[in-house]
């Protein structure tokens, strides 16, 4: 199992992948499933709402293998301020975590840490629709 500071690493390595032609707005993400590393960078298009988030890709990249089940993520962003994931991002993960550990890294090497729960207690769920 990778520990904090290997997924820290490749979070930071996928940042410098980053599509971010337009916006210069870098973010990797490293998600930990099933004792598995699997990472993502945003994607930009001019038009904008084509775009994709580091954390879905990460996410997506696990989905494609077959791993479900994630424990953990960490992004990081060449920004002052910290990456914290986006509306579309929350309810996405919350798909396949109840809760998330979620470390936050800022283009200063800040590290904040915090929980799917605690930044969105309440995902969208059909079951409620019933």
């Amino acid at each position: 199992m990778p520990s904090k500071k290997e997924l820290i690493q490749s979070a930071e390595r996928a940042k410098e992948r980053a599509y971010a032609p337009y916006s210069d707005f870098r973010v990797g993400a490293a998600l930990l499933s099933s004792g598995r590393t699997y990472t993502g960078f945003n994607i930009e298009n001019v038009s904008y709402s084509l775009s994709i988030c580091a954390e879905r890709v990460a996410a997506i990249n696990a989905i494609l293998d077959g791993a479900m089940e994630f424990e953990k993520i960490v992004i990081a962003a060449n920004s002052k301020e910290f990456p914290y994931p986006c509306g579309a991002c929350l309810q996405f993960l919350s798909e396949f975590a109840e809760d998330l550990d979620i470390i936050l890294i800022n283009g200063e090497g800040d590290k904040k840490s915090t929980t799917l729960k605690e930044l969105f207690p309440k995902p969208f769920k059909v079951s409620e629709l019933k």
